[in-house]
């Protein structure tokens, strides 16, 4: 092996590209054919034509090795369980009569039928289905998908390599199927799995694929012995088959830590590894286990996750030392492009001098290209690229854009003092309960009501100039008179305005905040056919005028319950955006938290009985790696703190969270000090109000009681006896009831319906309690 023979062969290539098309036409199509107003065929075809643009499109950039598999109607941890065979019992009937409209049901449910649990792919804010696993599946090769766009792509040109969720990590992922116990460990099952990983290797091979990428975040966190085990077995007897491709094992995210030298020393072809942020520790790492001799390298040197335009030398720098550790060092992304928008070049509104700054999924395909370039050929073929980069990050580097010295006075005053309660909960509960008057068991939702067309239009129009602001707002009121005259209606006890002048809730504030910039084009994919539009944290961040106030007061002026003040807060607002990268976390937290805590003291002052602050990310966020989660947890809780500790004692605070494994936060969500906390438990049973009990929680809880991500209506008695299990672990006293997270992706019918049942459950058990049963939980 040689350096110059490993950079001659460097190729540009990526993990994975955003799925939705230029307009979204994947979610239009697939939301078509839900509404019935789009054949599957239609449908099919649509999807077969986005790939075929984004294969077009990456080879138009330099891309020579295009990815196949990474394309998913609606998520590939689904996908992956459907190419195994790992469909619930409750589903098979429906994926059997229809795979499509079964697929579809394992992802969103039926009336009938519960959809699959989602939460957080690793630290990201992209949502995956669970699988759900017991000693009895059986698995069973289903190779369609990935054979299907394996052909498109060759039939097309294109060299192509297909991505799949490797097994390890498939069944790390992976849950205790309804009934199986909870001890169950679906790694157990790995010797039953990869008789079917090597089925599609093999069919894959016969499609034509000279390399399968299996991808393996799961390496990056903490792994006990037995799992490096397993993860070394697993690869070992996948290496070892003779009808196979080549296989690349990717790893992102994080350092792969324990788990490089046991894919180092695997008979596999190739490591993808991930350079960028906390994984360029991959580098020293890879050099103390004595590089890659004789196999690929891909280095992801260019991050995946963010907007930021790459040092290009400071990457190419990377590279020329990886060259001596491989014998072929190949150029990507740190992981899939999924997690970014699609071209910067469609920002036009933006700032000329920012747009210089940012990168999106076209522009970072194009750096690979640039860098796989200059490593085969040199500098010298890329000097007028290297120059135009180094003006870009030093114009960033220089602007008054990201430096206002008055934010950063304020920040560098902040004592502990500022971040605590003036009173401790139990005085804050006494007060709040008189202030409040609520009954045991309350009702409330967690903020948001259906954005519908309507609304949405309205939007638009305002932002075409064909109604002025005063119109718009008329619109806007009249949909919250109708919001708070349901509540009422329904007998909910806290209130909310729904939030339909609201675009997102981190955009809608980002907007509103110095130092963000908002963008017309940026979608990104949270799950399924839900996408946002993360602002993009570009300088320091104030508060220039009260943001939410004014709608308060308005909601507030219609009903005497109490209406809630709702904020989205720190920790949130960086992680649901693409956060600056020149500078700590934990100092633009703060900055985010001062101007949060202007809005909570000026809703206070404006009669807000109830403020919410939502922190649905705080569990996303937390890193990988056990070692590093300490130092992020005191720096998030106290952000929130800051934000929500200027209140007086009879003021409540609530928080919200969704959607995440919560058992590893616990004692954080306690530092929180949040009088009130609801949370996603709808999908997984209540499975938190256990884990809240067992911890020690001692304030209120809200645990989900309708899963708002699937359409079906929850009756009142399966409310009920989710409820009665929350009541096993939490004192009547300290429940709340409400759904899982917010109501905008639904419909107003299913709204109206699915909330009557609720508090009729709420009513029913109240009336138990009230008839004996309140010294004991209701079970």
């Amino acid at each position: 092996m040689t350096t110059k023979s490993a950079a001659a062969a460097t190729l540009p290539t990526v993990h994975g590209y955003p799925r939705q098309g230029r307009g979204r036409e994947l979610k239009k199509a697939i939301e078509g054919y839900w509404r019935g107003t789009v054949t599957a065929d239609a449908l099919l075809a649509a999807a077969s034509g986005l790939r075929r643009e984004n294969w077009t499109r990456l080879t138009a950039a330099g891309i020579r090795e295009v990815p196949t598999g990474d394309f998913s109607l609606y998520d590939h941890v689904l996908d992956a369980s459907v190419a195994v065979g790992a469909i619930p019992d409750r589903h098979r009937a429906a994926v059997e009569a229809d795979p499509l409209d079964g697929y579809f049901a394992m992802a969103r449910g039926t009336q009938d039928v519960a959809p699959l649990e989602m939460t957080k792919w690793f630290d990201t804010n992209y949502h995956y289905l669970v699988p759900e696993l017991g000693p009895d599946t059986v698995f069973a090769a289903n190779p369609a998908k990935a054979v299907g766009e394996l052909r498109e792509a060759r039939a097309l040109g294109h060299d192509a390599r297909p991505v799949l969720v490797g097994p390890v990590t498939y069944l790390l992922l992976a849950k205790p199927a309804p009934g199986v116990a909870a001890g169950f460990q679906p790694i157990t099952l790995l010797d039953r799995l990869l008789p079917v990983y090597a089925q599609l290797l093999a069919d894959l091979r016969a499609a034509g694929a000279h390399w399968v990428q299996l991808d393996e975040p799961a390496l990056v966190q903490d792994r006990t012995p037995a799992e490096l085990n397993a993860a070394a077995r697993a690869y070992r007897d996948l290496g070892a088959l003779t009808d196979r491709p080549k296989l690349l094992v990717a790893s992102y995210f994080d350092r792969l830590g324990e788990a490089l030298p046991v894919l180092a020393k695997a008979p596999v072809d190739g490591l993808a590894l991930d350079f960028t942020g906390p994984a360029a520790a991959n580098l020293d790492d890879l050099a103390a286990v004595g590089g890659l001799p004789g196999k690929r390298l891909v280095a992801g040197v260019v991050d995946g996750r963010n907007v930021w335009i790459n040092d290009l030398e400071r990457s190419l720098a990377t590279l020329a030392t990886l060259l001596g550790l491989a014998d072929r060092v190949d150029v990507a992304p740190s992981c899939s492009l999924l997690h970014v928008p699609l071209d910067a070049g469609l920002e036009r509104e933006v700032d000329p001098q920012i747009a210089r700054w940012l990168a999106f999924a076209k522009q970072k395909t194009e750096e690979v290209a640039l860098l796989a370039r200059g490593l085969r050929e040199g500098t010298g073929a890329i000097t007028a690229d290297l120059a135009a980069n180094r003006a870009d990050l030093a114009s960033r580097a220089a602007s008054p854009i990201t430096r206002d010295p008055a934010v950063r006075a304020r920040a560098a005053a902040v004592t502990p003092d500022d971040a605590r309660r003036a009173r401790a909960y139990p005085e804050r509960a006494v007060a709040q309960r008189a202030r409040l008057g609520l009954p045991l068991l309350p009702t409330t939702t967690i903020g948001s009501f259906p954005q519908t067309t309507e609304l949405r239009v309205a939007r638009a129009d305002l932002a075409a100039g064909r109604i002025d602001a005063a119109a718009y707002r008329e619109r806007m009121e009249a949909e919250v008179r109708e919001v708070v005259a349901h509540q009422e209606k329904a007998g909910l006890d806290v209130l909310v305005h729904g939030e339909p002048e609201r675009n997102d809730m981190v955009q809608y504030f980002a907007e509103q905040l110095t130092g963000y910039l908002a963008t017309r084009h940026g979608w990104v994919q949270s799950y399924g056919t839900r996408y946002v539009r993360p602002p993009v944290l570009a300088g320091d961040i104030s508060r220039p005028h009260p943001m939410t106030v004014d709608w308060f007061r308005y909601a507030q002026g219609l009903t005497d319950r109490p209406v809630k003040g709702m904020l989205t807060g720190p920790v949130t607002m960086l992680a649901w955006s693409f956060v600056r990268d020149d500078q700590p976390l934990a100092d633009t937290a703060c900055q985010v938290a001062l101007a949060l805590r202007d809005e909570v003291t000026d809703l206070e002052a404006a009669g807000a009985a109830v403020v919410q602050v939502d922190e649905p990310a705080l569990r996303e966020t937390l890193p990988l790696r056990a070692a590093d989660r300490p130092a992020y947890l005191e720096w998030a809780t106290e952000a929130f703190r800051l934000a929500t500790s200027g209140v007086r004692a009879d003021t409540q605070v609530h928080t919200h969270m969704c959607y995440a494994e919560f058992g590893a936060i616990m004692t954080a969500i306690d530092e929180l000090d949040a009088d009130v906390i609801s949370l996603e438990a709808a999908r997984s049973h209540m499975e938190v109000a256990g884990e809240l009990a067992a911890a020690g929680y001692p304030r209120e809880v809200g645990p989900g009681v309708w899963d708002i991500h699937s359409p079906r209506v929850p009756g009142t008695e399966e409310v009920v006896e989710l409820l009665r299990t929350g009541l096993a672990a939490i004192p009547a006293e300290r429940l709340w009831v409400n759904p899982d997270c917010g109501l905008k992706t639904r419909g107003r019918p299913e709204t109206r319906a699915s909330l009557e049942n609720l508090v009729a459950a709420a009513r029913l058990l109240r009336a138990e309690l009230a008839g004996g049963a309140a010294g004991r939980p209701v079970g």
